[in-house]
């Protein structure tokens, strides 16, 4: 399985790490100060074994403020130009159609959009370029007041529900389905106790038949079962992404990106049906990419 991006094809017959960027002052597990501080992190998740890089200039923690088209694209074309230079896909974590257009035009491979290209004229930004990749994330609401609609009868079966609608609209609007990734939206209008209900039942939603992305970095429910505070919380973050892609997921958006590396390396290791590491087990080296 593979995704399709736009300057490459992703092979997902190995898990992938994402490297989360943020070009922002404002993120629950801190941002980048300034514009160098963001391309020097990117430089940093590259070095570490990232295999993705995802920029954000618009926190989306819960309580957050909406950040307007101009300020997002102010923080986010220096780090943009210079990310797309280290050799890696970067994928724009935003929901602003203007910002996905200038992204796009400017040679970034996805967008990651937490509200699913459910903005006016998002979708058509993604169906008119042909080719960029686009993750469709579960979320309620926005992010100042998701958390208060954190209320479901089977919080699996609605999450799949809605990423099966989101995807079946992307494709009837020309989206084809091998640019989609599907994200289940860990600690998105959620509380802990769903959020482990879709870890432990993801099979559910491997079952859609598109590549997960999921984010169990730092997050809340990490910090309710362990009683850890954000910065503190690099053990679970890890443990979760484990248990993600044994589970099925590709891909898993991280902070700590080395020591998810080598977390996956072990994983590799143990799991593949014959001695000599993840090329044996029918996977793309880490960071190979199949060009278009």
């Amino acid at each position: 399985m593979f995704w399709q991006l736009a300057r490459s094809r992703l092979d997902l017959r190995t898990p992938r790490v994402m490297g989360i960027v943020n070009c922002t002052p404002d993120s629950f597990s801190g941002g980048s100060g300034s514009s160098s501080d963001a391309v020097a992190l990117c430089e940093a998740h590259v070095a570490a074994g990232a295999d993705l890089l995802d920029l954000g200039a618009e926190s989306t923690r819960p309580g957050a403020p909406p950040v307007d088209e101009a300020d997002q694209w102010r923080r986010l074309e220096p780090v943009l130009r210079a990310a797309l230079a280290l050799g890696r896909p970067v994928s724009v974590d935003t929901s602003e159609p203007g910002v996905m257009q200038r992204a796009l035009e400017l040679g970034a491979d996805a967008v990651n959009d937490v509200r699913a290209l459910r903005r006016p004229g998002a979708l058509a930004v993604l169906a008119r370029h042909g080719a960029a990749g686009v993750c469709l994330m579960h979320m309620r609401g926005e992010p100042a007041t998701m958390q208060q609609q954190a209320r479901y009868g089977d919080v699996v079966a609605d999450v799949r529900d809605f990423l099966a609608a989101r995807m079946a609209e992307a494709v009837a609007a020309g989206i084809a389905p091998e640019r989609i990734v599907l994200d289940p939206g860990i600690g998105f209008a959620k509380a802990a106790d769903h959020s482990l209900a879709l870890l432990a039942r993801q099979a559910e939603l491997a079952a859609l038949g598109r590549p997960l992305l999921v984010g169990w970095s730092r997050k809340s429910a990490l910090g309710a079962v362990t009683g850890r505070a954000v910065r503190e919380r690099l053990a679970a973050s890890v443990a979760a992404a484990v248990l993600a892609v044994d589970r099925g997921a590709a891909i898993v958006r991280v902070h700590d990106v080395a020591a998810t590396v080598d977390a996956l390396r072990v994983w590799r290791a143990a799991t593949s049906p014959r001695p000599g590491g993840p090329q044996d087990a029918g996977g793309a080296a880490p960071g190979e990419t199949i060009p278009v």
